[in-house]
């Protein structure tokens, strides 16, 4: 009985399991406009300020500050922040600033990270104590959330932009098949409210038009679990259409038979 089960879900499942059902060799897909992740309050970011003459970038830079158990603080110049131990990171307050080494506050809340080191590039340049500068920003904090039916459910960091939802549910192993491809939800954080999206995997087009097909800092992405996935659960948290359940309750009216007509 649980084989006719499994053989008429898998009948009626292909249609939601194929990913990008709408498209074929040669389609072209719209992205949606301005989607690049922007900085917000509580982000750290790494920024550092190279030169061909380190002497002169080092005041731009933020010193790494070891405090070990056993041993003191020691300030540690720039070179090191790209070593094992560390890396030093400004942290963004709720005003949307930061607190920059030789040029004061620095406001960079709404800029994507190529944004604010061409910022802080143009403000030492200005300043004249730096001809050189090569600034490189990073991100320190930012992640995402994948819950649901994945392999690896867990919280994973944003390295990069334009980090998609593809490459979320990618490093958390992709949907199980009991994930609905069609009704994936991304939750995301505005002002002091939660907006809910729909993604539909199933369709390319709506997909990358969508406004979350690149992921921001804080995003939750939630895969639903199909009908044969609830219909599985039970009250106590048994699995109804498992092969022991049949074959318990098989040796049940089995042993309930043998009294009956004994």
């Amino acid at each position: 009985m649980a084989a006719a089960v499994t053989i008429l879900a898998s009948c009626s499942a292909p249609k939601q399991i194929e990913y990008f059902q709408d498209v074929n060799n040669g389609t072209t897909l719209s992205l949606a406009d301005d989607n690049q992740i922007k900085v917000q309050p509580g982000d750290k970011l790494s920024i550092v300020v190279n030169s061909y003459n380190s002497e002169l970038a080092m005041p731009f830079n933020l010193p790494y500050v070891s405090n070990r158990l056993g041993q003191g603080s020691t300030a540690i110049g720039s070179n090191a922040s790209n070593t094992s131990s560390g890396i030093s990171v400004y942290t963004v307050d709720a005003n949307g600033d930061i607190d920059f080494p030789m040029l004061g506050k620095l406001h960079i809340a709404g800029m994507t990270r190529p944004q604010v080191a061409e910022d802080v590039k143009n403000r030492i340049l200005k300043s004249g104590k730096l001809g050189d500068p090569v600034v490189i920003v990073e991100y320190a904090n930012l992640a995402v959330s994948v819950l649901g039916e994945v392999t690896r459910p867990g919280r994973y960091a944003i390295d990069r932009d334009n980090f998609t939802v593809l490459d979320a549910l990618s490093v958390a192993g992709d949907l199980t098949i009991y994930g609905r491809r069609e009704n994936v939800k991304v939750i995301r954080n505005v002002g002091n409210q939660k907006q809910v999206f729909t993604i539909d995997l199933c369709n390319a087009q709506s997909l990358t038009s969508s406004p979350v097909f690149n992921l921001q800092q804080g995003d939750m992405v939630y895969v639903a679990p199909n009908d044969m996935r609830a219909r599985q659960s039970t009250v106590n948290g048994n699995n109804v259409l498992s092969t022991s359940f049949w074959i318990s309750l098989a040796s049940l009216l089995t042993s309930v038979a043998v009294l009956i007509f004994k």
